[in-house]
């Protein structure tokens, strides 16, 4: 029997982005009181790594303490949107070497921080291996599912999911399927499915807690597919009344910025540590309402991006980021619109599709926008996707 908590059912991002340069003179705070940045704390997340790091060191041979020495680098990477951290994952796995002898979670952790890493094929491959061994392998099951319906491969998605229903995970099972309904445009088969789900959830243990936050994550976003603002902002609320979780909170800040909100960005994200995910948002919400930190921030965000372009691939890992900074920030919709063509080479989430969206809306001539918009229609056709916000 795997426990809820096994679950890692959001998908955060690690940013690994290309450089723009920035003219920008360095902003100066009015007084001494003025907060300029909320850095990260010594969280417990890195005590526990720093703990989990020493118990494997004492026991190298030690499957169960390797695996839990990655699972909180892992959360670090999460928590500060820092891929050096999943490096430091698969640092502690590496006494067993890929094949028949490794341990069957050793691969399943793996797996789990290829994803993290957008190697969504090596991800893939793992977890096969798992699922020869343990056909009913509930994690191993649900990874799958994730990453086959961000690469837009929605049959094999469903497949297992429906894997994950006959091991006996109904609950997981039922919101994978729904959410792959909504993604089709299947949005009223998709509503049903997931208030069915959270009407048998009760939020009181802390488990049950980030299981409803998660279903309703799921529910905001199949809102906003379906062109309902209204109730997905009432799901967003909800989820975030139920825990500060990083995805919650950015995903939340999106919907914002889509909904011409920004200010609000600005109050949501105001006290949270500047991991990439969350300057990103400021970055864009500061310029929309001139703030006077905005170029200094956007200044930060580029050193940050000319320093993760010096990692492997880093010119096509989360390409959905970097088109928007060269959109949102930066004013660069052909930039912007050749490296959203890039990520939909490897990710194709609606999210990847409303980037190239709106670049090709940007785009300074009518014959570029309308053969843009017309391979973008293509595109969705071919992976069988709908969003209500493509045809805005």
């Amino acid at each position: 029997m795997v426990h809820t908590r096994a679950f890692k059912p959001f998908l955060c991002l690690a940013f690994s982005c290309l450089a723009w340069g920035v003219n920008a003179e360095p902003w100066q705070p009015r007084s001494d009181l003025e907060l300029i940045e909320t850095l990260p704390a010594e969280t417990s997340a890195r005590k526990d790594a720093a703990r989990a790091r020493q118990a494997m060191l004492r026991s190298p041979k030690d499957a169960a303490l390797a695996v839990a020495a990655a699972s909180r680098y892992l959360a670090l990477a999460r928590e500060q949107g820092d891929a050096r951290y999943a490096g430091l994952a698969l640092g502690a796995l590496q006494a067993w070497p890929l094949g028949k002898t490794a341990p069957t979670e050793v691969l399943v952790m793996r797996a789990t921080v290829a994803q993290y890493l957008h190697d969504f094929d090596g991800a893939a491959a793992l977890l096969r291996q798992v699922l020869t061994r343990e056909p009913a392998h509930a994690q191993a099951l649900l990874t799958l599912a994730t990453i086959k319906r961000v690469q837009a491969r929605f049959d094999e998605s469903d497949a297992a999911c429906q894997a994950l229903l006959r091991a006996g995970q109904a609950l997981h099972a039922k919101a994978c399927l729904a959410e792959n309904l909504s993604l089709r445009g299947k949005h009223e088969e998709a509503r049903q499915a997931l208030a069915a789900l959270l009407a048998q959830t009760q939020a009181r243990e802390p488990s049950a807690q980030a299981l409803r936050q998660w279903l309703l994550t799921t529910q905001a976003e199949m809102h906003e597919r379906a062109g309902q603002p209204r109730e997905a902002e009432a799901s967003w609320q909800q989820a975030m009344a139920l825990g500060d979780h990083p995805y919650v909170r950015t995903a939340y800040a999106d919907f914002l910025l889509q909904q011409g909100r920004p200010q609000e960005v600005m109050r949501l994200l105001a006290e949270q540590p500047q991991t990439d995910a969350v300057l990103l948002r400021l970055c864009i919400a500061a310029k929309r309402v001139q703030d006077p930190r905005a170029p200094a921030w956007a200044q930060d965000m580029q050193q940050r991006l000319a320093a993760s372009a010096s990692r492997p691939d880093g010119a096509q890992v989360h390409a959905r980021e970097q088109a928007r900074f060269a959109l949102d920030v930066k004013n660069q919709p052909e930039q912007a619109l050749a490296l959203a063509r890039l990520n939909l080479q490897h990710q194709r989430e609606t999210a990847d599709l409303l980037v190239f969206a709106r670049a090709s809306a940007a785009l300074p001539a009518p014959d570029q926008v309308q053969a843009a918009r017309r391979e973008l229609a293509q595109s969705a056709q071919t992976w069988g996707m709908q969003d209500a916000r493509l045809s805005n």
